[in-house]
């Protein structure tokens, strides 16, 4: 058999839901609205966040960077799948296929550290009410996004590097994009010592956050049961639940994925959760952020009525 990466000139074709092809004009249409919906929901958070005042805290500064960082991972995807459904071109080069892959890795590994630091301000705010201020700094902040972002590019360059270094034979990519379980089982020798490598890396940037943000939560937890009122319960959980809503779809989909072995990934099943994870939750975030916030509604609303007021 050729081995693929041998020749870079030599592209995969990207099989996607050809083996349904009753479903793809389906697909095309629903995946076009959830589409807009996640470029329309995250800029307008990130707008708000630096439009209004209010918005200028610590919470919603990470919120921004997790908006900018979801349009970016829909975008890097989602653009390629509509072409692909409408039939106009199923193939991608070698060359493309390791930037989708390295860009994808990266986001991703970027997201699972942000989440932490999101955690961490949010333990910051529950348990240590008094310091917020002093312990949620700004060059903190910035610390903790540039950490995030540096992080996940550093574990994206490895994993990418160790999947690319292996022989590939075929031509036929059973996904959407260039996903990492899929490229492993396109491996022409033993994967072992490699599998193990990326198991390493991957536990790295995806359970040792998890871990952190289950932590922070534990200490979260303990504060929230020590507060008498039921009102100020309902206040301090209310600030944490729309955190942990996405950190459970996100850790959700991303170890079902990644952390199995790679005889046990389905491409079927696979490409079907992976429209969960790469357009259902960066559409749902900006909801799930927005319909329990007052803060971020009342930005809204105040924006709505310059413009308004403006006519």
């Amino acid at each position: 058999m050729e081995y693929l990466n041998t020749s870079s000139e030599e592209g995969f074709i990207l099989v996607g839901f050809s083996d349904w092809p009753h479903l793809e004009p389906t697909l095309f249409a629903f995946i076009s609205i959830f589409y807009s919906l996640t470029l329309f929901g995250n800029t307008v958070i990130i707008i708000l966040s630096r439009l209004d005042l209010r918005l200028h805290t610590p919470m919603y500064y990470f919120l921004c960077h997790l908006s900018f960082l979801d349009l970016c991972y829909t975008t890097s995807t989602v653009p390629q799948l509509l072409v692909n459904l409408s039939g106009l071109d199923r193939t991608i080069s070698f060359g493309r296929c390791v930037a989708q892959l390295c860009i994808v890795l990266s986001l991703g590994g970027t997201e699972c550290v942000l989440l932490v630091t999101m955690a961490i301000d949010r333990y910051a705010a529950v348990c240590r009410p008094l310091h917020y201020t002093t312990i949620m700094h700004p060059v903190l902040c910035r610390a903790l996004v540039v950490f995030s972002w540096v992080g996940g590019l550093v574990n994206s360059l490895i994993q990418t590097s160790l999947v690319m270094a292996m022989p590939l034979c075929g031509h036929q990519l059973n996904h959407f994009f260039c996903e990492l379980p899929v490229l492993l089982k396109m491996a022409c020798e033993d994967t072992g010592g490699t599998e193990v490598n990326l198991f390493v890396a991957r536990v790295i940037i995806l359970v040792c956050p998890l871990l952190l943000i289950l932590g922070s939560y534990a200490h979260i937890a303990r504060a929230v049961l020590n507060i008498r009122s039921m009102a100020g319960r309902r206040k301090a959980f209310g600030t944490c639940a729309s955190h942990l809503i996405v950190v459970a779809m996100f850790y959700g989909s991303a170890i079902s994925t990644y952390l199995q072995p790679v005889h046990r990934y389905s491409e079927k099943e696979g490409k079907f959760l992976a429209l969960f994870y790469t357009i259902i939750t960066p559409m749902l975030n900006p909801l799930i952020y927005t319909l329990r916030n007052k803060d971020v509604k009342g930005a809204l609303w105040k924006v709505l009525g310059r413009g308004t007021d403006s006519r």
